[in-house]
């Protein structure tokens, strides 16, 4: 029996990160191969030729599971009955502008599109907030569609998450996919905390601790850190351009792993509202260690935190919490 399509949203659908991303979603690397979509492109009316370009050439390509394709400059056209939304949308930082001015231009984008979203998506519709800041962008999302769960709205961490993963597994000379259970801890910025205290490693003589297979302490609480919390300029500096390629697959991965559920005894890192586990302040929308079944998502309880992760921890909780204040401040 053929899947009924499902209807997905991607915000900025004609920049960069969208470019990369519709195709994924149209191949069914988000959803499945079995499942097949409908996608739903947004974008701002002076990109409105180069958002028909996109549909063109999804058209072009064919994609079996392709079912349907709603490229709009209307917001309320772009949320109508979307079972997923993927806001890549945002006001990207430019020179010179303050942190409260981006804030100030992001808060007013979020408000219109989160109460779109309320009105017109579909009934337990998921949220991905992947535009920086991302894990305010969330918040203020939240706030503004207190009908939609706050269970459903999340913010995109999986990119930091496969960067530590990938550092991992080049410093080991192993397969990425052997490498597991690293967890970003906190803000989508350079204040991010990559923990490897908890991750693995499958070898032939069983799974061992990443810290006992690098065995070099001062790499992972210092290289290794700054390398994935400063990885997003590092791309900037090389490509000129900001890494869309690898953001689109995170989140393809964010939400297969959401929908379809994690593997047994792997668990991946997604921005969520904060219930308070690990002393962190309930109401941010802060990056924990999670497992997911049956559609929903659970923090991973009772892991050991040392002291230099406590402040680490900690340390991003209060980026967090000044972020959440200064989006609030834009508010009044």
């Amino acid at each position: 029996m053929a899947k009924e399509p499902m209807r997905v949203l991607v915000t900025g659908a004609a920049g960069q990160i969208g470019y990369a991303l519709v195709p994924m979603i149209a191949r069914g690397i988000m959803l499945g191969a079995d499942q097949p979509v409908i996608l739903h492109m947004l974008d701002i009316p002076p990109a409105a030729e180069s958002l028909n370009g996109v549909k063109m050439e999804l058209v072009d390509a064919a994609f079996p599971l392709l079912k349907g394709v709603v490229a709009t400059t209307d917001v309320v056209e772009a949320c109508t009955g979307v079972n997923v939304a993927v806001m890549v949308g945002g006001f990207p930082r430019k020179e010179g502008m303050e942190r409260k001015d981006v804030m100030s231009k992001n808060v007013s984008i979020y408000k219109a599109q989160a109460s779109a979203l309320e009105a017109h998506a579909a009934p337990n519709c998921k949220v991905l907030v992947v535009a920086n800041p991302a894990n305010t962008n969330a918040l203020i999302l939240k706030e503004f569609a207190p009908s939609i769960p706050e269970k459903n709205i999340t913010c995109l961490t999986r990119l930091d998450h496969n960067r530590a993963l990938g550092q991992i597994s080049e410093r080991l000379s192993v397969q990425v996919s052997d490498v597991k259970n690293v967890i970003i801890w906190g803000n989508h910025s350079s204040t991010q905390y990559p923990d490897v205290n908890h991750a693995t490693v499958k070898t032939s003589s069983g799974e061992k601790p990443v810290r006992e297979l690098v065995a070099d302490d001062e790499w992972l609480n210092g290289e290794f850190i700054k390398t994935v919390q400063q990885r997003g300029a590092a791309i900037i500096k090389a490509r000129k351009l900001s890494s869309a390629l690898s953001a689109a697959s995170s989140a393809c991965d964010h939400i297969r792993d959401w929908v379809l559920g994690t593997p047994e005894g792997t668990f991946v890192s997604m921005g969520v509202y904060s219930d308070g586990s690990y002393g962190v302040p309930a109401g941010l929308i802060y990056s924990f260690p999670v497992t997911c079944s049956g559609g929903e998502w659970k923090i991973v309880q009772g892991l050991p935190i040392d002291e230099l992760s406590r402040k680490k921890m900690d340390d991003t909780a209060q980026e967090l919490s000044e972020e959440k204040t200064l989006a609030y401040s834009c508010l009044e």
